[in-house]
């Protein structure tokens, strides 16, 4: 992570990529991810992974090089997933209040299963990278931003058959959709809170399609 002159990683041969090879990659990222929630990426280090795991530094590099490589990852295969989730629930055939309320309620169920990744990447803002993460940076800006434009969509859908009312551009409505989900990054605890990330998302849905919905 951020520790001087860390030992290179041993190549891994494909045949040795087995189930047990990936699940520990899946164990040590999980690890990981619960040190970036306690003290920031940021001052996150190998050493601190080892700690948490209870294992020496050293033997970490045999399945990964960074914490970068480890969150970028992660991040990647769920930000992937929302992404084909949003364009699902774009193109369905129902209503787009149906489309809405799926789509708010899967952002936010997304959040409580990967609890809590998407925390630390909302905080961390870590689309701002450079050098050897420039294209992984690329990548994540491309996939937020469709996934912006599905949910454009859906509102303007709305518009057009007169479900939703003009209140405002659509672009403004998404990005407060965005933006009441993300500030449950400063007190949804999944563990801690007396409703599910689910049942959130089915209420922030309602209270979006009250404000959208013509009331006669």
């Amino acid at each position: 992570m951020n520790d001087s002159q860390p030992p290179k990683r041993r190549s891994v041969p494909a045949a040795d990529r087995s189930a047990s090879f990936e699940a520990k990659r899946r164990e040590i990222a999980e690890a990981a991810v619960r040190v970036f929630d306690r003290v920031g990426f940021q001052r996150a280090t190998m050493a601190a992974l080892a700690d948490e795991m209870g294992v020496d530094r050293s033997s970490l590099y045999y399945y990964i090089t960074s914490k970068e490589e480890l969150l970028d990852e992660v991040l990647r295969t769920v930000v992937e997933r929302n992404f084909m989730l949003a364009e699902k629930i774009r193109h369905s055939n129902v209503s787009p209040r149906r489309k809405l309320r799926d789509f708010i309620i899967m952002l936010m169920t997304s959040y409580g299963e990967h609890y809590p990744l998407f925390y630390i990447y909302i905080r961390e803002n870590l689309s701002h990278v450079s050098g050897p993460r420039s294209e992984w940076s690329v990548k994540m800006r491309d996939m937020n931003r469709q996934t912006t434009e599905s949910l454009v969509a859906i509102i303007e859908e709305g518009f057009a058959d007169g479900s939703f009312r003009p209140i405002g551009k659509a672009h403004v409505i998404a990005y407060g959709i965005f933006g009441v989900v993300g500030w449950t990054s400063r007190w949804f605890k999944p563990d801690r809170s007396d409703a599910s990330a689910e049942e959130i998302g089915a209420t922030y849905a309602e209270m979006v399609l009250s404000g959208l919905e013509s009331p006669y």
